[in-house]
C-alpha cells in the first residue's frame, strides 16, 4: 500500500520528543525517509530507533549556521536529496513585562525566529538546486511550527507570543517568495498539546501565578471547546497533508489545530 510521502526525504527539527517525534513516526508510516535533527543527539537517535524503518537521528543546533549547513549537507550525502523540512524546534520562556531579560529575549528569538529562518534558507537553497521533479509537482515543502500564542498576546508571555507571531509572518513572506521556485511554505499553529513542552509551560506558570503543579494544564485543557488538550499524534495528519502533493496549491497559510480555541 502506497503512502502519501513515498520516496520523499524529510528533516524534522527538534523531534526527539513531543509533536516532532509524532510527526516523524507518521511520516515514516507514510513512506518517507526521515531525519530527526535535535540538540539532544542521543534522544534523536533513540527516537529514530523506536520509530524504526527509514528513520535516523543526528545532532543539530538551530542557533548555529555551521550546524544548519552540516544538517542539509549530511542529509543530501546520506539520502541524495531533501524534499520536506519541518521547522519544529522551539523554546518557551515567560516573565512579567518588567522582568523580561535581554538574555531570555535573545535566546527565544535565536531558536524560534532566527534559527527557523536560516534553516528554511538552507533547505530552500537545496530544494532550488534539485529543481522540480521530472513528472511535475513541488520542488519542496517547508512546514513551520507557529502556535496559537502567535495569534494573540498573553500576559507574562510577550517574548514567546511575539516570536510565534513572527513565525506566521515569516511563513507568509518566505512562502510568497519561494513558490516561484516550486517550494510551498505553510505553517501549523497548535493550541495546547499535552506533552513535555507543556509540562515546562505548566511549571513556569506555577512559579509566576502561584499555582500547584499540573493546575495550569488542567485549567487550559478544560477551557478548550473540544474539552481537552490535544495529543501530539493529532498534529500528524495536517503535517502529512501539507507535505504531500495534495497541498501543492496551498501557499503561505497558517492552520490552527487547537480544538476550537482560535478562529481565523
Amino acid at each position: 500500500m502506497s503512502g502519501k510521502l513515498d520516496g520523499k526525504v524529510a528533516v524534522i527539527t527538534g523531534a526527539a520528543r513531543g509533536i516532532g517525534r509524532a510527526i516523524a513516526a507518521r511520516y515514516v508510516a507514510e513512506g518517507a525517509t526521515v531525519v530527526i535533527a535535535d540538540l539532544n543527539e542521543a534522544g534523536a537517535k533513540a527516537a529514530a530507533a523506536e520509530i524504526g524503518g527509514a528513520c535516523s537521528g543526528m545532532a543539530f543546533d538551530v542557533t548555529s549556521q555551521e550546524s544548519i549547513d552540516a544538517l542539509v549537507a549530511g542529509v543530501v550525502a546520506a539520502h541524495g536529496r531533501l524534499d520536506i523540512l519541518v521547522n519544529n524546534a522551539g523554546i518557551f520562556d515567560m516573565a512579567p513585562t518588567v522582568e523580561i531579560s535581554r538574555e531570555s529575549y535573545r535566546r527565544v528569538y535565536a531558536v524560534n525566529v532566527e534559527g527557523l529562518l536560516f534553516t528554511t534558507q538552507a533547505a530552500a537553497k537545496q530544494m532550488i538546486a534539485q529543481g522540480r521533479p521530472a513528472g511535475g509537482g513541488a520542488a519542496g515543502k517547508i512546514i513551520n511550527f507557529a502556535s496559537q500564542a502567535g495569534r494573540r498576546g498573553e500576559p507574562l508571555v510577550a517574548v514567546y507570543c511575539s516570536s510565534k507571531a513572527a513565525v506566521i509572518s515569516l511563513t507568509q513572506s518566505t512562502g510568497l517568495d519561494l513558490i516561484r521556485h516550486g517550494i510551498n511554505v505553510n505553517a501549523i499553529a497548535p493550541g495546547v498539546v499535552d506533552n513535555e513542552h507543556w509540562d515546562h509551560v505548566d511549571a513556569s506558570f506555577a512559579r509566576h501565578e502561584n499555582l500547584q503543579p499540573g493546575e495550569k494544564k488542567r485549567i487550559v485543557g478544560a477551557a478548550v471547546p473540544f474539552g481537552r488538550m490535544a495529543r501530539p499524534e493529532e498534529i500528524g495528519g495536517l503535517a502529512t497533508f501539507l507535505a504531500s502533493a495534495d497541498a501543492d496549491y496551498i501557499v503561505s497559510q497558517t492552520y490552527n489545530i487547537d480544538g476550537g480555541n482560535w478562529m481565523n
